[in-house]
């Protein structure tokens, strides 16, 4: 914007600069030709007299000598006629004809000779003939002083621009930089740093464009600060029935029925008050995902599946796991992927049938991994719907929170959600975790299948399916 406005400014000062120096130009040039002329007709007009009084050679040669600024410049003429011959006084540059044309016409005119004008000028004389005063002007003296006015000139509007250019430069930056500040605590303020605050400074526009920012910060910061205290509040109303639970799971007996009960109970206390911690911190806490950061998701897998096998086998489900053989890093925290994998294996058992059979597939690529959880359900009919945070699938119990939790794992390493027909005739979610943490990155050919892209925007696998279960 800087720049432009200099470009503008420079354009424009230019274009009145030209506008004005050229016409001015040709009237200095003008000017000094019609003052080298006028000189001319001075000295033509004090020879004048003499003729009047005179025709001797000798008188006039010596008048010519004295008369004007430049005796070698002028010329005399003096026709024969009376029994008196003709007379040539000085060296005669204009043409016979333009003296001739002169003489016919009666009044002064100018006509070229080698290396400059000449003024012939006629004068009556006694006898009724008609002599010529002719004036030489050499180009020197038409062009006298010109080329001194047209460097003023120059240097004028030379200036005039510098000038310009600099008082464009002095408000681009009055105007840029609170631009440039504006865009900087914007970026900043995305970026998660909600201190970021802009100098309401500037021309009135940026100046309101500032204060708009800074207020819209604000309410950011507040509203993150009431949905932390909401958060915080609604985790603590938990530990009440949580204790009823852990008393209750305590009052079990033993075996292994009741162990995983009080293990689940305890598991779930640490989740409310790892919620209620982070909720109560000063500021929001995100997930690290430089070098080294992240987990391997084959033994978070391994992990949740242990916990999820004791109710699959309570409720007749069979189930199966697969590429989890092997260590498969992934720039998410573990807290988030288990999480992630919580909610898809806990809509497998709240919306499909008891016995019905399900399987978690791990896919590690080169670029990508992916994650396949698919059921023998009865299907998602709407899985557009099913994505919609607050809405679910449609279903009792559902509200659409679970997979909003895997589509913003997914999305924050550049990857994606999507929702599809499983092999095993019901559902199949397909989590694809970004390895390099960017947005649509070249895909890349993996060890356990292929990634391709099928549309603008849209990431597609056709990785090696999941055997059906026995």
């Amino acid at each position: 914007m800087r720049w432009a406005l200099v470009k503008v400014s420079l354009a424009v000062t230019a274009m009145v600069v030209v506008a004005f120096a050229v016409p001015l130009g040709l009237v200095i040039r003008e000017i000094a030709r019609d003052r080298a002329f006028s000189g001319a007709e001075r000295d033509a007009a004090e020879i004048a007299p003499a003729l009047s009084i005179t025709t001797d050679r000798d008188q006039l040669e010596r008048f010519v000598a004295s008369a004007g600024s430049d005796a070698a410049a002028t010329a005399l003429h003096i026709p024969e006629g009376g029994g008196a011959p003709a007379v040539e006084i000085g060296r005669r540059r204009a043409a016979a004809e333009d003296i001739a044309a002169t003489r016919k016409m009666g009044r002064a005119s100018t006509a070229q000779a080698p290396g400059g004008s000449v003024l012939l000028q006629p004068v009556a004389l006694g006898t009724g003939q008609i002599a010529v005063v002719e004036v030489y002007v050499p180009d020197a003296a038409v062009d006298r002083g010109v080329g001194t006015a047209w460097a003023v000139l120059a240097g004028v509007g030379l200036a005039l621009i510098v000038g310009s250019v600099a008082v464009a430069d002095r408000l681009g930056v009055r105007m840029v930089q609170p631009a440039q500040r504006l865009v900087e605590g914007a970026r900043e303020l995305g970026e998660g740093k909600l201190g970021a605050r802009v100098p309401e400074e500037g021309p009135t526009e940026l100046r309101l464009a500032a204060v708009a920012f800074n207020s819209m910060a604000d309410q950011v910061v507040q509203l993150l600060a009431n949905e932390r205290e909401l958060a915080a509040d609604l985790s603590h109303r938990l530990r009440t029935p949580l204790t009823v639970l852990r008393l209750n799971a305590a009052s079990l007996g033993d075996g292994p029925a009741a162990e995983q009960t009080r293990a689940a109970v305890e598991q779930l206390e640490r989740e409310v008050d790892t919620i209620i911690r982070t909720a109560r911190e000063a500021k929001p806490q995100t997930t690290a995902a430089g070098p080294g950061a992240g987990c391997d998701a084959a033994e978070v897998v391994r992990e949740r599946m242990e916990f999820w096998s004791a109710l699959a086998e309570d409720e007749g489900r069979k189930w199966r796991v697969a590429g989890v053989d092997r260590p498969v890093r992934i720039p998410v925290a573990r807290a988030d992927l288990a999480a992630a994998l919580d909610a898809l294996l806990g809509n497998v058992f709240r919306h499909t049938p008891e016995g019905t059979a399900f399987a978690v597939d791990v896919h590690n690529g080169e670029d990508a991994v992916i994650v396949l959880v698919s059921d023998a359900g009865p299907g998602i009919p709407d899985p557009v719907t099913a994505m919609a945070r607050g809405r679910g699938s449609g279903s009792d119990g559902s509200t659409g929170l679970g997979l909003d939790i895997v589509r913003r794992l997914a999305e924050a390493t550049g990857g994606d959600v999507r929702i599809g027909s499983s092999v095993l005739g019901g559902t199949e979610v397909r989590l694809w975790i970004q390895l390099d943490g960017r947005a649509g990155a070249p895909p890349r050919r993996g060890h356990r299948g292929t990634v391709r892209r099928r549309r603008p925007g849209r990431l597609v696998s056709t990785f090696n399916r999941p055997r059906s279960l026995p």
